[in-house]
């Protein structure tokens, strides 16, 4: 076993509950008595790591739909006043290098985190942990984050760019990831008793038993909601921070006493294995997909990934048919998402040298500078569906009579305003709508003369 320097030294799944605490408790603490005893012997734990830096996502922490919390203020301070016990309060200085650098990682790589400046007040989510910890060992600084309404890939590369970060600046660091597993477990629980809350509970250990890490990003999305929890965003976070690593593990308690799930776990990394770089393998596994998918479509949708995270366009694949190397024609790249438009731009003259650098940069287009959207965001990939149209050379009409919205598109213009439409869109049903639409894109008003050109398509998708 190699001893780790700096980076993510250890890292603990740690629950919440307020109750926990005999100052809040008052005697009933005793009946989640293994939950306490485990979070003092990962606090004990703590101490004699003696790390620089504890990192802390809450699910409690102010948490957004677009975005990351992380605090970025000198000081966390805040106390359990609201629980009754104002007497249990924290103060900590935050890493702010640390939290900068975590910051401009993510930006890079388009993930949006809010660096809070502001007075940020401790929430449970970190203080019911912290009172453990602290109890043992106050020579730390702080990171405190939140979660998102962001995919579990993401929280999962959030966690990556953590680990690099703390590597980076040389940080020996400690990863919390608080959370509360379901909290539907028993009749008079805080939510009553669903059927969802134990199995999920049950799937939780037995993943994090294993160290899982793949088998946590494909929880269904059903069972969380019906579940009731709060923690695993949080532990996908965690999982991301000790992506690549050997991990020994040690599951210290779990409890149900009151109708919620507490977990507690350790995670002890102990050396280098990029069998677990399980974001990566996802990537080559959608990549290998892809390689039986329609040419059209992959080149698309491998150019948007490889932009979407990186900022740059992939070279061209070496085994694309003549038709998109050797030929030029102009295309539309066409976006969707859960069966809505996410980005449609497209070219009605080729530019560019062939068809395949054509696609390239309508599919970039298409998912950034289409001005009906805001830019795609890493978490939209995995659910993106993508349609190529290759158009054929626009011929001159003389009438409306002479379309046919199932087969041709249109062009409406006058001067140099120009409105397009696609072939055989959903809800279109007549050369009339098809036209009005295209002219009121154009900016023609009706009483405006204006020619007409169609042309035909063959779609990928």
């Amino acid at each position: 076993m190699t001893k780790k320097e700096f980076g993510i030294l250890r890292a603990y799944v740690l629950p919440h509950p307020p109750i926990v605490l005999p100052e809040i408790g008052m005697g009933q603490e005793a009946e989640i008595a293994a939950t306490g005893t485990a979070m003092k012997q990962a606090a004990k734990e703590i101490a004699r790591l003696a790390p620089d830096t504890i990192i802390l996502s809450s699910p409690h922490a102010p948490a957004y739909h677009d975005a990351f919390f992380i605090s970025a203020s000198k000081r966390d301070e805040g106390g359990m006043g609201r629980f009754g016990a104002p007497q249990l309060s924290q103060s900590l200085e935050n890493d702010l290098d640390l939290i900068n650098n975590i910051s401009e990682k993510a930006e890079r790589e388009r993930i949006t985190v809010f660096a809070d400046t502001g007075i940020n007040r401790l929430d449970h989510g970190s203080l019911v942990p912290l009172y453990f910890i602290t109890k043992e060992y106050k020579s730390f600084r702080f990171v405190r984050l939140g979660l998102s309404g962001f995919s579990p890939q993401t929280h999962y590369r959030l966690g990556q760019l953590i680990a690099s970060a703390a590597e980076e600046l040389g940080r020996r660091v400690v990863y919390i990831a608080s959370g509360d597993l379901s909290h539907v477990l028993k009749p008079d629980g805080p939510y009553g008793f669903k059927e969802a809350g134990p199995e999920f509970d049950g799937m939780i250990n037995d993943i994090l038993s294993r160290a899982a890490f793949d088998e946590l990003l494909a929880v269904p999305a059903t069972l969380t909601e019906e579940a009731a929890q709060c923690g695993l965003s949080s532990f996908e976070i965690m999982a991301g921070a000790l992506d690549g690593e050997e991990l020994e593990v040690e599951h210290l308690s779990y409890e149900g006493t009151f109708g919620v799930g507490y977990a507690v776990f350790r995670f002890n990394p102990t050396k280098k294995n990029p069998e677990r770089k399980f974001l990566d393998k996802a990537v080559q596994n959608r990549k290998e997909a892809g390689a039986s998918e329609d040419p059209y479509i992959s080149l698309a949708r491998r150019t948007i990934e490889e932009y979407i995270r990186t900022g740059r366009r992939p070279e061209l694949p070496k085994n694309l048919p003549d038709e998109m190397t050797k030929t030029q024609a102009p295309c539309f790249v066409s976006l969707h998402r859960e069966g809505c438009l996410r980005g449609c731009i497209g070219t009605l003259e080729a530019r560019h040298d062939s068809l395949a650098l054509e696609i390239q940069a309508n599919a970039i287009a298409a998912s950034t500078e289409d001005p009906r959207f805001n830019p795609l965001r890493m978490e939209e990939l995995d659910d993106l569906e993508v349609s190529v149209d290759v158009l054929s050379p626009a011929e001159k009409i003389q009438s409306i009579k002479e379309l046919d919205p199932k087969r041709y598109g249109v062009i409406v213009s006058r001067a140099y305003r120009r409105g397009v439409l696609l072939p055989n869109l959903d809800g279109i049903d007549t050369a009339e709508e098809q036209v009005d639409i295209a002219r009121r894109k154009a900016g023609i008003a009706a009483d405006e003369k204006f020619e007409l050109e169609r042309f035909e398509v063959v779609r990928h998708e």
